[in-house]
């Protein structure tokens, strides 16, 4: 069969998406070692820290019978100029599948195009859809909906800069047809063609995607998300996000504007007393790090659905 890869939420259609879900809420409830992989090895190559990703594939992929290799690019010759196209081809030739942390998308689409096993994307700053899904497996778990359907009812907001998690988060609410309410700051509302590819999607999926600077636009949030306000790579705009992210912080004054059911989520790493406060981040750990530990079973539930597809 054709390589399948993951580079976007978007190249998943709503039936994958909740084939993999379900796949992950199983993986989760049966908890056991599985040899479905034996003898196949997954690429990790990382041009970002990374500790959730890079620990949950690693672990995924051994209890699932294979194993993995990691790939700082400080250590690969792609470090000496080595083309992304010569890389993929030979990686190609060891791997049977890639998972790829890098700073810009096109890098990654590049890769794509010229490996002949499948790409998945562990977060670029474009969009990061293995964290969403397991997100989206944390909402359902833990707000007890056991189908997507009934998903729609709840009412999820994210709080805080529009990065990859923000455009994830839009697509997998554009294709499964949820309520979700974007909150930044206007000159960090999400680009144009990104927040119109996910309204293409409305019409047809029934989702209500509202972007806005009002923070009291969280009304009856079933869910508040959140994350750093200086994601990796604008590390020189930190002290002028501080101070125009401030309103926008996820704390008790925000928390009374939510549902008496809501649920806070964060895909760390945090900053307490930044984007979160020392008493949410406390409060609510009983739903952020079961998120956390949720990215093992999504990533599991991913890797046998792009990898045994590409056999």
């Amino acid at each position: 069969m054709a390589k399948k890869d993951l580079l976007s939420i978007y190249d998943l259609s709503a039936e994958e998406i909740k084939g993999i879900l379900n796949k992950a809420f199983e993986l989760k409830s049966e908890r056991k070692h599985l040899d479905v992989f034996k003898g196949k090895i997954l690429g990790l190559i990382f041009e970002k820290p990374s500790t959730r990703t890079m620990v949950s594939f690693t672990a995924a992929m051994l209890q699932l019978g294979g194993t993995s290799v990691f790939l700082n690019t400080e250590n690969l010759q792609r470090k000496r100029g080595e083309s992304i196209h010569d890389t993929a081809i030979v990686l190609s030739r060891y791997l049977n599948g890639l998972m790829i942390r890098s700073f810009k998308h096109s890098d990654l689409e590049e890769f794509a195009k010229y490996s002949t096993v499948s790409v998945i994307n562990g977060l670029t700053d474009h969009e990061h859809p293995c964290q969403i899904l397991a997100d989206i497996m944390t909402v359902m778990e833990l707000h007890k909906t056991k189908t997507v359907e009934a998903l729609k009812k709840i009412k999820i907001v994210y709080a805080g800069d529009s990065n990859n998690i923000a455009n994830s988060l839009l697509a997998i609410s554009a294709v499964l047809g949820l309520d979700f309410t974007l909150i930044s700051p206007k000159e960090y509302s999400p680009k144009k063609e990104i927040l119109n590819k996910a309204l293409e999607y409305t019409s047809s999926t029934g989702a209500e995607i509202k972007i806005t600077s009002d923070v009291n636009e969280a009304k009856n949030a079933d869910v508040i998300y959140t994350d750093v306000w200086t994601s990796m790579g604008f590390e020189a705009e930190e002290k002028e996000r501080k101070k125009i992210f401030a309103p926008y912080q996820v704390n008790s004054e925000l928390l009374k504007k939510a549902s008496s059911k809501c649920i806070v989520l964060h895909c760390l790493p945090a900053i307490r007393g930044e984007e979160i406060t020392k008493e949410i981040m406390d409060k609510y750990e009983n739903s952020i790090f079961p998120q956390a530990e949720n990215r093992l079973y999504a990533q599991k539930a991913i890797l046998l659905y792009l990898l045994n597809t590409s056999d």
